[in-house]
């Protein structure tokens, strides 16, 4: 019945609606894994679907959840859990922008780390479809805060991980509350056994779409090793980023401690660079996420289970500073460069006696890994390669405390920057992030503070908000 594959929107039975606005969107045709998967999911068939990270697996769920969504009813027709708060925020925007045509479109987020107060009162509204982590779903569905009876689809994002971060109990528990009726849907970068099991006991006839290609997924990412002893690595990675320059780069690490002892390092070497781990609360990470992606940080070291689902176009560069235990989290972790056709770099920090490991790599992206050679004798030493790695961002961030909820938008805050009262320049303005109740914008260095003089003692649609810069002063 799915047998041919669509290669263009419109023959994927879209809505007139959706075709215009993934027209304005840019998108021209779709990905394989939304080929396959949107003509299943509109039939309201349950679907399996295995691809990587970038594939463009939300817009393929998310554009049959928002074309088979009812406006006129105020109910929850729609639930997608998530295995991180910044992947439940990654997919709350996507089907925010992809349903900005919509009118009352209602989509919350409910994830660990927020305010239990404001999901509550927006559940008592009524909402369209809801967007979470495990735990704060079932906080939720405990509380009886959670009204399933209307829900028609449930989509199990990033699956793998939600069950090797130990929710499988609660996904369970999630799943054995929803309507038995509903359509279900998984989307997981592998399928073990545990992802089978739990597809058999949830689903019915589920299509399998497996979009499994990672030497293709590598190809377009140069990948790089350098190896060194466990006390030079510091070392060793300051000539990497002197070797290989870099507008923005994402360093991953195995622990949350080595992900602390790394940015301090860093960061008390005048490298701008900030940190991503489970300790922040999700204010200080949607504000470090903001700056990563408006390049006022240039450098974000992170652990696999923080970095789930960050996605930063144009992504210079990733270092693996500690190579990680599994093959598959390696091309997870390197797939965040080389997007959209573009040349990335990926470059593994390696220590003696993990050859072995680093031949398993090799075979699971079917791409060999090039050997660094870096001579010490030749080494310029600690300093001159710091001051050619530390120069500090062309941008700076400012907070706004308005937001999507106080119908701010990307356009209003760029009016009130540019216009008479603000007086800059549209080159001075960088990328424009509207969360709930903040907004973050990124403005030349040269003129931040400007900036918020301007912004403080102007309005933004008639209305005062406060404005701050953020992060640190380099």
């Amino acid at each position: 019945m799915f047998a041919a594959v669509p290669t263009d929107f419109e023959s994927l039975a879209l809505s007139p609606v959706l075709l215009t606005v993934v027209g304005e969107l840019g998108y021209t045709q779709p990905t394989a894994v939304q080929s396959e998967s949107i003509p299943a999911l509109l039939a309201g068939k349950d679907l399996i679907g295995q691809s990587k990270t970038g594939s463009g697996k939300t817009a393929a769920f998310a554009l049959p959840i928002l074309q088979r969504i009812d406006l006129e009813r105020r109910s929850l027709q729609a639930l997608v859990l998530c295995p991180t708060r910044e992947l439940s925020a990654q997919v709350s925007r996507e089907l925010r922008t992809l349903g900005r045509r919509h009118p009352g479109l209602a989509v919350l987020e409910l994830a660990g780390g927020q305010p239990i107060r404001p999901q509550l009162d927006a559940l008592e509204r009524g909402v369209h479809i809801a967007v979470g982590t495990p735990g704060r779903l079932l906080d939720h569905l405990r509380r009886g805060t959670l009204p399933t009876r209307s829900i028609v689809t449930v989509v199990l994002d990033e699956a793998d991980r939600m069950l090797d971060m130990g929710f499988g109990a609660d996904v369970e528990q999630i799943l054995g509350t929803l309507p038995a009726s509903r359509q279900t849907v998984m989307f997981s970068a592998t399928i073990p056994r545990s992802i089978a099991n739990l597809s058999r006991k949830h689903q019915r006839d589920a299509v399998r779409v497996s979009i499994d290609e990672p030497a293709t997924a590598t190809a377009e990412i140069r990948q790089l090793r350098l190896t060194a002893d466990p006390d030079d690595k510091l070392h060793a990675l300051y000539w990497l980023l002197h070797r290989h320059p870099h507008e923005s780069a994402l360093v991953f690490c195995n622990f949350k401690a080595t992900v602390l002892d790394l940015e301090r390092s860093l960061t008390t070497a005048g490298i701008s660079a900030a940190r991503l781990d489970g300790d922040l609360d999700q204010f200080h990470r949607d504000q470090v996420l903001a700056m990563f992606r408006n390049r006022s940080v240039r450098l974000l070291i992170a652990t696999d289970v923080a970095g789930r689902g960050i996605d930063v176009p144009d992504l210079d560069l990733v270092i693996n500073y500690e190579l990680p235990q599994q093959p598959d989290v390696y091309v997870h972790r390197i797939g965040r460069t080389g997007r959209a056709g573009r040349r990335g770099v990926a470059i593994s920090l390696t220590t003696p006696g993990q050859e072995g490991r680093l031949r398993v790599i090799q075979e699971l992206t079917g791409t060999p890994i090039e050997t660094l050679q870096r001579d010490a004798r030749n080494d310029p030493g600690a300093r001159r390669l710091l001051d050619s790695i530390n120069a500090s961002p062309e941008m700076k961030t400012v907070r706004i405390s308005g937001g999507r909820k106080d119908k701010v938008r990307p356009g209003d805050i760029l009016g009130a920057l540019t216009g008479e009262a603000g007086g800059l320049q549209g080159a001075d303005i960088g990328k424009i992030e509207i969360h709930d109740r903040l907004s973050y914008v990124a403005v030349s260095r040269r003129v931040a503070r400007h900036a918020v003089e301007q912004l403080n003692a102007g309005r933004i649609k008639g209305r005062s908000f406060r404005a701050a810069l953020v992060g640190r002063a380099r």
